[in-house]
């Protein structure tokens, strides 16, 4: 396999079709923030602002200028979406909305904590980019905000007579895991392995079932498992994406034996999440096999696709095991002949089970610029770092 040439398709697309789509469509110069509803040409057929999204297009411009290359145009696009959140973002508590209209008019109220991860990680970021403690100062702020609501996450918006069914979610404990990671830099030592200790537990010890391979996507608190709707769930994007994230900790702490155990669990759950029919990893899933009350659950999304083969590119690098070269080369061919769209640039987001695009838009309520161009720089790398080895291995042995 030529890794080099799998780098830069990767970085070709990212570079030349994707960023310039965002670029060129998002920015709202006349009210500040990002524009994210936009059709398959790039079209605004929506105004209003959702939180999380105007939040991960912030962490997305300021992470490739930290990480990738210091481009005054990506710090410029970061600084139009920070100043929006900053002048908008939160309520009085410092806990951030759901969405806003154009104008930055609150539009829901703060239900949603994931609003509050991506602000963290937006302002870690976009603070590093600009070297501006008042930036980093609002993530600190956010993040003490998740610690305190870690418990109670939707507070007095929540539906859930929770007493009666205490599940835990699965998403708050891999997305800390990646929001530590992220706010490295701003967290002290000993705070950074107690958050990571505390999300690898919850992850791998509660949520994932070992005879199986899989990870449930709501358990009870002690990791004991419900025959319900919830408790049968499973939702093989995050599970995958989960994993990288926990490969990411494995690597940092040279913890090889997590770097396998994470590995099992995303060729586990392909094994188990591949439509053998049509192709591609179903939405939802019922563990043992009943019928999802998502009615969406046959549905192929761009994002799970893209952080599969995220992690597929992480864990072939981690292990050399050629079972993950295989789903990495099969994952590929599917999401690169239906997701890409070479003529407008960024990808499609929803296709129905046989492959067709359902929907046609670019972004929307929970589609923006983060998936797509996160995912496109993240295998980039992963086979860059490839490449490099390769040819260092091939100059050791001419030696």
């Amino acid at each position: 396999m030529d890794y080099r040439q799998i780098a830069n398709l990767y970085k070709d697309e990212l570079m030349e079709r994707c960023l310039p789509f965002w670029l060129t469509h998002s920015p709202d110069e006349a009210y500040g923030g990002y524009l994210t509803c936009l059709d398959r040409e790039g079209r605004v057929y929506d105004t209003d602002k959702f939180i999380w999204l105007q939040c991960r297009q912030v962490w997305l411009f300021s992470t490739l200028y930290n990480r990738f290359e210091k481009r005054r145009q990506w710090l410029e696009m970061a600084r139009l979406g920070a100043d929006f959140l900053l002048a908008h973002g939160m309520d009085t508590e410092g806990n951030w909305y759901f969405a806003l209209d154009r104008q930055g008019r609150p539009l829901v109220r703060p239900y949603n904590i994931f609003s509050d991860f991506f602000a963290a990680m937006a302002f870690c970021q976009y603070g590093l980019a600009t070297e501006q403690s008042r930036y980093t100062d609002v993530a600190m702020a956010t993040y003490n905000t998740i610690l305190r609501r870690k418990d109670n996450p939707k507070g007095q918006y929540n539906k859930q007579i929770s007493e009666n069914r205490p599940l835990r979610s699965m998403g708050f404990s891999m997305i800390m895991a990646n929001l530590a990671l992220e706010m490295e830099s701003l967290l002290p030592p000993e705070e950074l392995d107690r958050i990571l200790d505390v999300c690898v537990h919850e992850v791998m010890q509660l949520h994932l079932d070992d005879q199986i391979g899989l990870l449930y996507e709501y358990v009870l608190p002690d990791g004991g498992r419900l025959d319900c709707f919830d408790g049968r769930l499973l939702n093989p994007g995050h599970g995958i994406e989960a994993m990288w994230f926990m490969i990411d900790i494995a690597l940092k702490r040279n913890d090889q034996r997590l770097v396998e155990q994470a590995t099992k669990v995303i060729l586990d759950t392909l094994k188990f999440a591949w439509d053998d029919e049509h192709g591609g990893i179903f939405y939802f899933m019922d563990v043992k096999g009943n019928p999802p009350q998502q009615l969406e659950w046959d549905q192929k999304l761009w994002w799970v696709h893209l952080e599969t083969l995220v992690a597929l590119a992480k864990a072939y690098r981690a292990t050399k095991q050629q079972a993950c070269l295989d789903w990495y080369q099969r994952v590929h061919e599917y999401t690169w002949s239906h997701f890409a769209d070479p003529q407008y640039g960024e990808w499609f987001g929803y296709l129905n089970r046989q492959g067709q695009v359902l929907l046609s838009l670019k972004g929307g309520k929970w589609k923006g610029c983060f998936h797509v161009p996160r995912g496109l720089w993240l295998c980039y790398r992963e086979f860059a770092q490839l490449a490099q080895n390769q040819k260092q291995q091939t100059i050791k042995k001419a030696r």
